[in-house]
């Protein structure tokens, strides 16, 4: 679910960039690059948490083998 949530915040975001730059409006242009920013940083916020989750599980399962 987050994944679609951050595609939509990116998609907002060039809209808003774009518009932006078709209205010479600078505020909203940089609105948009924040929104494109948000959402890569939770991209990768996403990515680091699964990847700890992965980690975890690992873990886990060496542990029920021995």
């Amino acid at each position: 679910m987050s994944e679609v949530r951050n595609r939509a915040e990116e998609a907002k975001g060039r809209a808003k960039e774009a518009a932006g730059a078709l209205a010479d409006d600078d505020d909203l242009e940089r609105e948009g690059k924040l929104d494109q920013a948000a959402a890569a940083v939770r991209d990768e916020a996403d990515a680091a948490k699964d990847k700890v989750d992965d980690a975890i599980d690992s873990v886990k399962e060496k542990l029920r083998q021995d």
